[in-house]
């Protein structure tokens, strides 16, 4: 039966999406002109007959003219269809270049991961999940930069991060963030420290009037506790990292402040012991945090994904 009769006029104006067939029925017609058959397209690009059919006669009235003559002896172009499917072949080979420009770019995405992180998540935290992410992604380079929070915000804002994890109180401006995790800060000192042997706990205003050995302004235990506490006394000892607060710790130098996470092994071994405070609550979320609107996608949606299971 031949489907030479008149079709319908396309609707003018609108979008230029409403006015020109859809990538899916151009290589359709492009198959029906391939093996001249419409039965044979539709087994190719693995769609039902019916499909095919219903796909062409809609390509039709969108362009308003017959495309295919069908017959029981097989499909065959008309001249307008001649012509569409030279236009379809264009651009489909455009769509094709568009589509491996396209995977280019993710794979120069997806060959780096560039991440920054408060101390406490860089040296308890980001070790096991980056080990996790490079069995996922064998190929991609990671870069981790290990700051505070100030420095972890600032890298975001100025592109030179991908994905980053924070520990303070609240978001920094200009990023939007998840919760990941929750720590809790405890005071912990040498065992010979005059807290390490008191039977009673420290009162919180004790606490904020005693010199403790602090990581620097800006880190996220600083400000938790600062936010606590309502102020703090002087520091004894402003140190950048956490490892080094510990180090002071142990050695007796006096009490610090650390994440639970970061003084496990100390506890168990008698080189630190925890003294109980009473009256303040030091928990702290700890979030991946990066810039407003753009959301992690590749390598760091993947490590975000790691960080929550």
């Amino acid at each position: 039966m031949s489907n030479t009769e008149e079709q319908p006029g396309p609707s003018v104006g609108g979008s230029l999406a409403h006015r020109v067939p859809d990538l899916g029925a151009l290589e359709l017609l492009l198959a029906v002109a391939r093996v001249g058959s419409l039965g044979g397209a539709a087994r190719e690009l693995g769609i039902t007959q019916p499909a095919a059919s219903s796909r062409i006669r809609s390509m039709e009235r969108q362009l308003g003219v017959a495309l295919v003559d069908r017959s029981p002896r097989g499909s065959r172009l008309t001249d307008a269809g001649a012509l569409v499917t030279d236009w379809a072949r264009r651009i489909v080979e455009a769509a094709e270049a568009f589509d491996a420009g396209a995977q280019a770019l993710r794979d120069r995405r997806d060959s780096r991961l560039r991440v920054a992180a408060s101390m406490t998540i860089a040296e308890y935290l980001l070790p096991g999940w980056l080990l996790a992410l490079r069995a996922q992604r064998p190929d991609t380079a990671v870069s981790l930069l290990a700051g505070n929070s100030t420095v972890v915000a600032e890298r975001l804002l100025s592109d030179e991060a991908d994905l980053g994890f924070v520990e303070g109180l609240s978001v920094p401006t200009g990023l939007d963030s998840v919760v990941i995790a929750h720590d809790r800060l405890i005071v912990v000192t040498a065992p010979g420290h005059p807290w390490g042997r008191r039977g009673r706990p420290v009162a919180a205003q004790e606490l904020a009037s005693t010199p403790l050995i602090l990581r620097e302004k800006g880190s996220g235990t600083r400000q938790v506790l600062d936010a606590a506490l309502g102020g703090l006394a002087r520091p004894l000892i402003e140190l950048s990292s956490t490892t080094a607060v510990k180090a002071a710790a142990v050695s007796g130098a006096g009490p610090a402040v650390l994440s639970e996470l970061a003084v496990g092994e100390e506890l168990a071994m008698r080189r630190l012991v925890r003294v109980p405070v009473a009256g303040v609550a030091l928990a702290r979320d700890l979030r991946a945090v990066w810039p407003t609107g753009h959301r992690p996608t590749g390598p760091a949606r993947d490590l975000l994904s790691l960080t929550r299971d």
